[in-house]
């Protein structure tokens, strides 16, 4: 399994170790054969050129991803392979948790599993298949915040006395 990490914005300090564990338990859990991923986390700015570059849509949105690889059915297997790279925006994350009555951190941690679904051959262009997307979507969610505290992706800087 590889899996990169990249923070590219300045608008919240993350915990990228902490925020790679979770995407590992992701993966580990999802039973794939091999990953390769690739996180950016970006900043409104560079999320607005890739959209409008790449997507041909105006503004900033939540989640990127790129698909490098063949894709699944929607059903993992032993024999899935993950290939791809996913671009977070962080200012979006934090609009939209104050949307939605969330944190941040939850919102980062969503469109990480909403990309790994989409690279694994979820859709969500069509209702019907947005619905079984976003089941799934929720589904992880609480699994991995079973397990996991997304509040410490905050990373504080510890003051010596």
């Amino acid at each position: 399994m590889i899996l990169a990490i990249l923070n590219r914005q300045r608008t919240k300090k993350i915990d990228a170790r902490r925020l790679r564990r979770i995407v590992q338990e992701l993966l580990t859990e999802l039973s794939l054969e091999s990953a390769e991923l690739g996180i950016n986390l970006v900043g409104e700015r560079e999320m607005t050129l890739l959209n409008e570059t790449f997507l041909r849509h105006g503004g900033s949105t939540d989640v990127i991803t790129f698909n490098h690889g063949p894709l699944a059915d929607c059903h993992p297997s032993a024999e899935t392979r993950l290939h791809g790279e996913l671009f977070v925006c962080v200012d979006e994350a934090v609009i939209q948790a104050k949307r939605f009555r969330s944190t941040w951190q939850t919102e980062i941690v969503r469109y990480i599993v909403h990309g790994v679904l989409h690279l694994l051959g979820y859709d969500d262009r069509k209702a019907a298949a947005r619905r079984r997307m976003k089941r799934a979507e929720n589904r992880w969610l609480r699994r991995l915040a079973a397990k996991n505290s997304f509040a410490q992706l905050s990373r504080t800087v510890k003051i010596r006395a």
